[in-house]
């Protein structure tokens, strides 16, 4: 008979990834340096493998530790959303919720199919548009929860979910990216991908042209994929027919994109903490073939070996 593993282990093994120290892992869980390192060994008995590697007074995941992260992840995240499905009062009301556009078509359906098991009866109004007229709409007070991307934020302001890597990328069939000056496709001014491409470029000493502006990557994708322009994509958002290009190809490296959840703070209800629970778990949970939905990848905060979330 298989050996089970205890979820109360695998919440200290997630917060060691998480904070990078089995003493900081300790104060969140609530346990003691000795404790923590009593429950790894358990951990790495049943699992059979060498979980962790250290450098100095920092712990890393092993790649076997890394494999198992995010099994961890999704079976707390289930428990959890079990044990709520039958100790949770049937909850009711409305949460308006806003997602950037580029955003909402690769997560936003794991999202509400998550939400909807254990809430049913919440009535979600969904806005998906660019990330500052979501903001906008925050501040105003007709959004109770926003996921935004770079930018049109205070400083400190709101918490990240997720991290992804933004690319450059052309027709796999074309050389446009080899072309004088470079053609590019770019999104509207003041947003932070293009201002990170602008400036890339010109660090580069890259003479180039703007032939196509657009709000969101979806403007992007067919002069791309017409091999007229280059431009920048998140990595998840690359699609077949598409190459990303690197510093070997002449193009520096790009910001990474930031996905922040923003509250109202003037909106309180239980039906709001739920959702903004279930958006942290469905993308820390997400199976590794949803992350991938263009042959991309995804990287929700603490999928990385020492991130802190």
């Amino acid at each position: 008979m298989l050996p089970t593993l205890d979820t109360e282990i695998l919440q200290t093994f997630i917060a060691i990834a998480d904070s990078g120290s089995f003493t900081r892992a300790g104060e969140s869980v609530g346990r003691t340096q000795s404790a923590v390192s009593m429950q790894m060994k358990r951990l790495e008995e049943i699992i059979g493998r060498s979980l962790f590697r250290r450098a100095g007074r920092n712990v890393f995941l092993s790649a076997d530790g890394e494999a198992l992260l995010s099994y961890a992840r999704r079976i707390t995240s289930l428990n959890a959303e079990a044990i709520a499905a039958f100790r949770t009062p049937e909850m009711t009301g409305l949460v308006r919720i806003g997602i950037f556009d580029d955003l909402a078509e690769r997560f936003l359906p794991h999202i509400l199919a998550r939400f909807a098991k254990t809430h049913p009866l919440v009535e979600l109004e969904v806005y998906a548009e660019d990330s500052h007229p979501l903001c906008e709409r925050l501040r105003k007070g007709e959004l109770d929860l926003a996921l935004v991307g770079n930018g049109h934020l205070f400083p400190g302001e709101g918490q990240i979910v997720l991290r992804e890597e933004l690319v450059w990328v052309t027709s796999s069939r074309h050389c446009t990216h080899e072309r004088e000056p470079l053609p590019v496709a770019l999104t509207e001014r003041g947003c932070s991908w293009r201002i990170s491409a602008v400036r890339a470029l010109r660090e580069a000493g890259r003479s180039f042209r703007v032939c196509y502006s657009g709000r969101n990557h979806a403007a992007l994708v067919a002069p791309v994929k017409a091999g007229l322009a280059v431009s920048t994509l998140p990595l998840s958002s690359v699609r077949p027919g598409m190459r990303v290009l690197n510093e070997a190809d002449g193009f520096m490296p790009l910001q990474m994109l930031e996905v922040t959840m923003i509250r109202n703070k003037t909106a309180n209800h239980p039906a709001i903490d739920a959702l903004a629970q279930h958006v942290i778990a469905s993308l820390a949970a997400r199976p590794p073939a949803d992350q991938t939905p263009y042959g991309g990848l995804a990287l929700p905060v603490g999928k990385r070996p020492h991130v802190t979330a």
